[in-house]
């Protein structure tokens, strides 16, 4: 049913009980448009996250940064000598993982909660969804930068200083924002649908902690599982961040089973976006 008037003033209402692709594209689309232009509104309320989080305590955010600082200092001693590894390659290989790591786990953690921990506002006030997701975007973004000084903390200790090379880490940067927004947009209204998903995807990166080369380093495995790495879109995705940074550059296929595995999660993520961006009011 649709019912319009082109009279200056007059109200324009139109209903459709089931939009066709292209309408919904099109209105996917003006909904992340009008999300990025608002984005002194969500940066602002991003940075309000993080001191609402820890409002009350002392070091506020920098517990975070002591527990990783605790766990690169254990976990380092442990396994250096398990793996059999040099303790001055191994502890800035381990603080570096276990930072971008915890970025990873922690953006898809919050990716699940960024519709349902704003279900008032959502209810309340019309904004475009993507507003919300650029919202979690920048609270992981200012949680992850409080544990670069356990790696700079490290890396001048043990002089592992990349040089020019670190600069080649700044694409997979920029990569890795794009993914963290299209997580957003792609969990968040699965998670808001269904609300045992959660639970399935914490276990699912504990999984991946595991497999992933994050505590341990690739050279450990042989020729043939470290060719099948590239198969693992984690190892990818920490690669073209964590080689640069560690003064080597990723390979060819690193980059191409990175951007590959982004590609298809954009395109998932759009997608599905399109597809129940209506439905979310009503799911929160």
């Amino acid at each position: 049913m649709s019912i319009s008037t082109h009279e200056p003033g007059a109200l324009s209402l139109e209903f459709r009980s089931n939009p066709s692709a292209t309408v919904r594209n099109r209105l996917a689309i003006a909904d992340l448009r009008q999300g990025l232009s608002l984005w002194r509104l969500w940066s602002t309320l991003g940075w309000f996250d993080i001191r609402l989080r820890y409002r009350g305590s002392v070091l506020g955010p920098l517990w975070l940064t002591l527990s990783t600082a605790v766990m690169v200092a254990a976990l380092g001693v442990l396994y250096s000598q398990l793996f059999g590894m040099d303790l001055h390659a191994y502890f800035p290989y381990l603080a570096l993982s276990l930072v971008l790591w915890n970025y990873i786990s922690a953006a898809v953690a919050d990716a699940c909660a960024c519709f349902t921990g704003s279900d008032g506002m959502i209810r309340s006030i019309r904004m475009p969804f993507t507003m919300y997701a650029l919202r979690a975007v920048v609270r992981n973004v200012i949680a992850g930068a409080h544990n670069v000084i356990v790696v700079v903390v490290v890396f001048w200790i043990f002089s592992a200083w990349p040089g020019v090379d670190g600069f080649a880490a700044l694409p997979g940067m920029a990569l890795w924002l794009v993914d963290t927004l299209a997580v957003a947009v792609l969990l968040g209204p699965v998670c808001a649908r269904f609300r045992d998903i959660p639970p399935i995807i914490a276990s699912v990166m504990q999984i991946a902690f595991f497999v992933s080369p994050v505590i341990w380093r690739p050279e450990l495995v042989g020729p043939r599982a470290r060719s099948l790495l590239v198969l693992n879109p984690f190892y990818t995705l920490l690669e073209i961040v964590r080689a640069p940074l560690l003064g080597s550059l990723p390979t060819l296929a690193i980059w191409v089973s990175a951007l590959g595995y982004s590609v298809l999660l954009c395109a998932v993520a759009a997608a599905l976006f399109a597809r129940v961006r209506g439905r979310i009011a009503f799911w929160v």
